[in-house]
């Protein structure tokens, strides 16, 4: 199977930047849909973006013009770039080689997860 690893969390104050990336190792041939998830303390865990092994993407409505995801498939790196961060956009962030709706982050039934990164904002 593919081994996850998030980086590039942190704290930031409101209207601030941070650049998420998810390293994959081991099968990496089992990324053809990957996707950055995040769960807030008593939220249910949300598909933010997605994006396919072709470079389709997905966005939720709450991240849309804010939030990009891209790939680089030769580096086997999924990235997430946020801008315009928001108070509300604090959680632990996942990447996940499925796309799937589930309560909680990460799951395990559902592929392969990364550990998970916090973002704080302020």
């Amino acid at each position: 199977h593919v081994q996850l690893v998030e980086s590039g969390g942190g704290s930031v104050q409101s209207g601030g930047s941070l650049r998420l990336s998810c390293t994959l190792s081991g099968y990496t041939e089992d990324s053809s849909e990957m996707g950055w998830y995040r769960q807030a303390p008593g939220n249910a865990c949300e598909l933010v973006t997605s994006i396919s092994d072709e470079g389709s993407t997905y966005y939720a409505d709450s991240v849309t013009g804010r939030f990009t995801v891209s790939r680089d498939n030769a580096k086997n790196t999924l990235y997430l770039q946020m801008n315009n961060l928001e108070p509300e956009d604090t959680a632990v962030y996942y990447c996940a080689n499925r796309w799937v709706a589930t309560a909680t982050c990460p799951d395990p039934r559902f592929g392969s997860w990364g550990q998970g990164t916090q973002v704080t904002v302020s």
